[in-house]
């Protein structure tokens, strides 16, 4: 029986819920739909989804709240698409940042919206190309590090977990995948974000930040993710897969 994706939408405006559902469902997706995370919480107690709609402006606990909650529990590798009327590029870069995988700013297109839905869910799904391996517990080595690409996590030398964001996990899965190579910032905002970005460059700048203070790398003198003037970044580590015993 062929696979019918389903989509939960969590927006406070009913107008938004319904004209977005209606058309999703004209396309052929399973849709359910909720007003906060109240009702997100208690819906996905007893359902999974392939992927969430998820409004970053609502009373309450609001879309970057909600992004966090989801992405240390057990829909964390749920894809999230963030919904926000805001044009502040630092406040897309922070959604990204909580575990939103794409963005859609207000007002927007339903055209549009399905795009990054299809979008969103084909990068999901798709291996790099060079670990098509099962991916069961697997574990990527360098220096003193593992990532864990199942939790997706970092586990440090003593077995700790050291908990990511979702935009730190794809740009380190992104340097791991692709180790001794010099990556531009453009590069690394396509392979990070999947589609043409409209973030500045420096978005790149910050999260490499983030990711150095994860790893524990002096930023004058890294050792895993180092800068190459007037180019980009090169992750500098070797790369081994572990696998699972």
């Amino acid at each position: 029986m062929e696979h019918i994706d389903h989509i939960l939408i969590v927006d406070d405006d009913r107008e938004i819920r319904e004209l977005v559902s209606a058309y999703l469902k004209k396309n052929g997706l399973r849709v359910t739909v909720v007003a906060d995370g109240r009702q997100m919480r208690t819906f996905l107690e007893a359902n999974t989804v392939d992927l969430i709609i998820l409004d970053l402006m609502m009373p309450g606990d609001d879309g970057l709240v909600l992004s966090r909650e989801l992405r240390v529990g057990r829909h964390k590798a749920t894809p999230i698409v963030m919904l926000t009327a805001r044009s502040d590029e630092m406040d897309r870069i922070i959604g990204l940042e909580m575990g939103a995988d794409d963005y859609v700013a207000k007002p927007f297109s339903a055209r549009e919206l399905l795009a990054r839905i299809k979008a969103v869910l084909r990068r999901a799904r798709m291996l790099p190309p060079n670990l098509q391996v099962s991916e069961a517990g697997q574990l990527l080595r360098f220096g003193q590090w593992k990532l864990d690409t199942t939790a997706r996590h970092l586990v440090d030398a003593d077995g700790t977990a050291v908990a990511l964001s979702g935009a730190e996990y794809r740009l380190l899965r992104v340097f791991v995948d692709h180790p001794q190579r010099v990556l531009n910032r453009d590069q690394l905002l396509n392979l990070t974000q999947g589609r043409e970005a409209e973030l500045f460059d420096r978005s790149i700048d910050l999260l490499v930040s983030r990711v150095r203070q994860r790893l524990g790398d002096d930023a004058r003198e890294p050792a895993y993710i180092k800068t190459v003037r007037s180019e980009g970044y090169v992750f500098s580590m070797p790369v081994e897969i572990v696998e699972p015993r």
